[in-house]
């Protein structure tokens, strides 16, 4: 999938608020997609760092995407485990989440996401695994 076509799917099987995280794509290959999650001032928390919940939601829509591109387009699926670790805080500046497919099963897909602060350190690791539906 090109950029055209992962933008198109991002508005087209998101969720309104999840859309509103506006991530964009930033590069892909077969197995692998890095889409950036822009920085904005209302993803932060009370404490000045931008929220467990929005790295957990970009985690889960970039692997949702790097799965797509892995079957060659959209299949339903849904997360059966989404475990993140959050290895710094970030105050600014955008993220870069990358989606890893590890490996692909009939019915289960397995895979890692990392999320870089503008500087490129690691601030959360993620792991999950997704179930194919209608197969």
């Amino acid at each position: 999938m090109d950029n055209q076509a992962i933008s198109a799917l991002l508005d087209s099987i998101l969720a309104p608020w999840v859309r509103e995280l506006n991530l964009t794509p930033e590069s892909t290959n077969h197995n692998e997609i890095t889409l950036r999650l822009p920085y904005s001032e209302h993803l932060k928390h009370a404490g000045g760092v931008i929220c467990g919940q929005v790295f957990m939601a970009a985690a889960d829509t970039a692997m949702v995407i790097a799965i797509s591109q892995a079957l060659g387009a959209f299949q339903p699926m849904t997360t059966v485990s989404l475990n993140t670790t959050f290895m710094r805080p970030v105050k600014l500046g955008d993220v870069l989440v990358t989606a890893r497919v590890q490996r692909r099963g009939r019915n289960l897909v397995f895979g890692e996401i990392e999320l870089r602060d503008d500087q490129g350190e690691l601030a959360a690791h993620a792991t999950t695994t997704y179930a194919l539906l209608n197969q």
